[in-house]
């Protein structure tokens, strides 16, 4: 029987390990051929490059009966995300999906990191989502067709000792939103997950060393919701069965939301709204804002649930 993406051609950054291989696999068993991007390299961002990571995984496609290249271009330049894009139309003239997967870590609290750990962290999973999605738009432009998935991260919402982290993976969604918006006139949509799981959380020294110090501190994970650790099950191929599933035709109504996933838990963020607000007719001033029903009413509720266990707020 031919599979939900018979004749499609998709492109998968990251797709060596864990989630984004979930995801390469998935693609090809449903009759994707796929380009399996990975440079091999480690969760660091400065290890040694390993191109026989994706080579592994076309090999195992290959060996099903599925059709797959690997490519190890590095994401984070221009150059990297054409290099990509041009494989799938070298090999097989056309794109009809992109999921964006490619991602490093370099923690430390804001005062530690340096700016080779901003930049490393920022240009893999930000700029190489736009470098992909570059590359790849004139390609769904002209076709008038063509779905991308970007992962995110609950970490976006802050993370302790991951400015770098965070601010990428925020960043991915305000790109998101944007190319929902620039390519929707010519049938391209875009989302993203933020997923979390346990076998592919990196637990490199420095992530668990921020986790640690972050749990000593009495806050949250990531954001206002603790983890369900129950259900932090090893299952990098519900990540996957999400991220492929909204590149399907039963997801062809959405384009520019954003999706959660933890283990057998998946979820739909709302958009963005105002929490609540304020006015003032002759607009504001230190002393309005001070005002009896004016701050208070903003923001009289809310409690500093960064400050060590114990403190109060003066």
């Amino acid at each position: 029987m031919p599979g939900r993406f018979a004749g499609k051609v998709a492109i998968v950054t990251g797709a060596g390990r864990n989630i984004g291989r979930a995801q390469t696999l998935l693609l090809a068993r449903e009759g994707a051929r796929v380009v399996v991007n990975d440079l091999g390299g480690g969760p660091n961002g400065d290890e040694v490059a390993d191109g026989g990571i994706a080579q592994q995984v076309v090999d195992e496609i290959v060996a099903a009966g599925g059709e797959a290249v690997a490519e190890g271009a590095i994401v984070a330049s221009i150059d990297g995300g054409a290099a990509i894009v041009a494989r799938a139309m070298d090999q097989w003239g056309r794109i009809d999906i992109l999921i964006n997967n490619a991602g490093i870590f370099r923690a430390g609290r804001i005062d530690e990191l340096t700016e080779q750990d901003w930049d490393l962290v920022v240009n893999v999973s930000l700029k190489g989502s736009f470098a992909t999605i570059r590359a790849a738009a004139p390609v769904f432009i002209a076709q008038r067709s063509g779905v991308i998935v970007n992962t995110g991260s609950t970490s976006g919402y802050g993370h302790y000792g991951m400015a770098n982290y965070s601010a990428a993976k925020e960043g991915i969604a305000g790109l998101t939103r944007t190319v929902a918006r620039d390519l929707g006139e010519f049938g391209v949509r875009c989302n993203m997950i933020r997923p979390i799981s346990a076998q592919t959380t990196t637990r490199t020294e420095g992530v668990m060393r921020t986790i640690q110090r972050s749990r000593e501190l009495g806050q949250t994970y990531n954001w206002n919701r603790r983890l369900a650790l129950r259900r932090m099950m090893p299952m990098p191929d519900s990540v996957a069965a999400l991220a492929v599933w909204l590149c399907s035709d039963a997801a062809a109504h959405v384009s520019g939301r954003d999706f959660f996933v933890q283990g057998d838990e998946i979820g739909v963020f709302p958009e963005r709204e105002l929490h609540r607000a304020i006015f003032a007719a002759e607009g504001f001033t230190l002393d309005a804002l001070d005002a009896p029903g004016s701050g208070e009413y903003l923001v009289g509720d809310i409690v500093n649930r960064f400050l060590p266990r114990g403190t109060m707020a003066h």
